[in-house]
């Protein structure tokens, strides 16, 4: 089996994987980081977007033996003491309902908002494309990220 090693969260991780492992996976089994989520497992559903090497990207469609080297970032990796701005706006807006796709919703709106400062609307719903939630009309989740874009904007992170 292949040895990799990757920045997970700013630590270098290594670790032996079958070449058929997801990043996905290596995350969740090996690592024990759990709240980047496998919902479809056809790179559908976003919930298990993580930003690799300073980008957005979905992690079951990464083998972790094609992320040696890189840099990954997950939701556990965002907080620094105290929420990362675009979380503290999930929840201010009420931009979650079970929670599910919020890791992923929120990996991907920090990727938008480190892109487009100020994000409108419609760049937000064409953004948010590749993530679906099951439980709300997006309404909300749409109130968060501009919020959470303003905030990162401000310098907060």
């Amino acid at each position: 089996m292949p040895s990799v090693t990757i920045t997970v969260n700013g630590k270098p991780q290594t670790a032996e994987v079958e070449n058929r492992t997801l990043l996905v996976q290596f995350l969740r089994e090996n690592l024990g980081l759990t709240g980047t989520h496998v919902g479809c497992d056809t790179s559908q559903c976003g919930a298990c977007v993580v930003q690799f090497d300073g980008s957005s990207a979905k992690s079951c469609t990464i083998l972790a033996v094609q992320a040696n080297g890189a840099k990954v970032t997950t939701i556990e990796g965002i907080a620094n003491g105290e929420l990362h701005p675009m979380q503290a706006a999930f929840r201010e807006h009420h931009g979650l309902q079970c929670g599910f796709c919020t890791p992923g919703m929120v990996m991907s709106a920090i990727d938008l908002a480190n892109r487009n400062k100020s994000p409108t609307e419609d760049q937000i719903r064409h953004w948010l494309e590749g993530n679906i939630c099951r439980c709300t009309g997006y309404h909300n989740i749409v109130k968060a990220i501009k919020a959470g874009a303003e905030a990162m904007a401000r310098g907060s992170k």
